[in-house]
């Protein structure tokens, strides 16, 4: 919801997020952004902290439908085991502005960063520049695809990174997810 001043409300800011979240030592927290195309159209950016694992949502209604936003962003997040979403880092965006709803209908919650403060979303940031060689800045996102964009993600997902020891994202997903797995059948 927002206040008169285009202000989102209800914020829970990042200081107030778990020390977990921090050290990357527990998966599941997420960072997310919007990938702008031009002035109209975007796509929305999420990764995961502990291995950058990315996903890529389609916005078709663009970044001003808030509503449309929250669903796509929630659609995304949840085709993961419950334990690999805990919460998720966002800057103060308006198209956030239906945050309490994503949180609840997701059990996602939701941590702001401070104004103008790009870095707190590091890996966010790190994917998103990445990305540009896939979606150069000022040319229209309007047109691409859910499937064109899980295959940019595939692609960004099976590059091996310095930061994983050369593994790629989605071996250390895979990896989780295995765990998670195996800790279920030894109950």
């Amino acid at each position: 919801k927002h206040s008169g001043q285009g202000k989102l409300t209800e914020m829970v800011m990042i200081s107030e997020r778990p020390p977990e979240v921090d050290s990357r030592a527990v998966p599941g927290h997420w960072e997310g952004d919007l990938l702008m195309g031009g002035r109209t159209s975007a796509i929305a950016t999420l990764v995961e902290r502990q291995t950058r694992y990315c996903q890529l949502v389609a916005l078709p209604e663009g970044p001003g439908a808030v509503e449309a936003v929250c669903e796509a962003l929630k659609q995304s997040i949840t085709t993961l085991p419950a334990q690999l979403r805990r919460s998720l880092t966002w800057d103060q965006g308006s198209e956030m502005s239906e945050h309490r709803r994503f949180s609840v209908e997701s059990g996602v919650e939701v941590y702001f960063c401070d104004p103008r403060s790009p870095w707190q979303r590091g890996s966010n940031e790190n994917t998103n520049g990445l990305l540009r060689q896939y979606f150069p800045k000022g040319k229209s996102l309007a047109g691409v695809s859910q499937e064109r964009l899980d295959e940019v993600a595939g692609k960004l997902n099976r590059r091996p990174r310095e930061t994983l020891g050369f593994r790629t994202p989605a071996e250390k997903l895979a990896e989780l997810i295995d765990g998670l797995e195996d800790a279920g059948a030894e109950r």
